[in-house]
């Protein structure tokens, strides 16, 4: 079975650093991509950053550009997300996803990230 469980959750000021975690089990060499995503209360869930599990290619969304990092540590089966310069903006649940293939997709339960002015 596929599980992915983030971590990292914290409250953080402005201009701080949190580091997410995405630790992983079930996943294949045919797997797709993992990403992390986000929502803001009020808002829509949307993506932040993505690696694929192909050529290890990566996306980030604009706002997040050179800010956040995403990683693969293959060997402990786990997915980072550095997140430096945090802004209030930056204050949302974030989740892990699997794109295992064309139509199968699975997340991970979210991981609270607060971020004060």
């Amino acid at each position: 079975d596929v599980q992915l469980q983030a971590s990292g959750e914290g409250l953080v000021q402005a201009g701080g650093s949190l580091r997410l975690s995405c630790a992983t089990s079930g996943i294949t060499v045919d797997d797709i991509a993992i990403s992390w995503f986000r929502q803001a209360p009020g808002k829509e869930r949307e993506a932040v950053s993505c690696i694929s599990s192909v050529d290890g290619s990566t996306y980030y969304e604009d706002s997040v550009k050179g800010r956040f990092t995403i990683s693969s540590d293959n060997a402990k089966s786990t997915v980072y997300l550095q997140m430096n310069s945090l802004k209030p903006e930056d204050t949302a649940v974030y989740y892990c996803h699997l794109r295992k293939n064309v139509v199968t997709t699975y997340w991970g339960q979210g991981t609270e990230v607060t971020v004060s002015s």
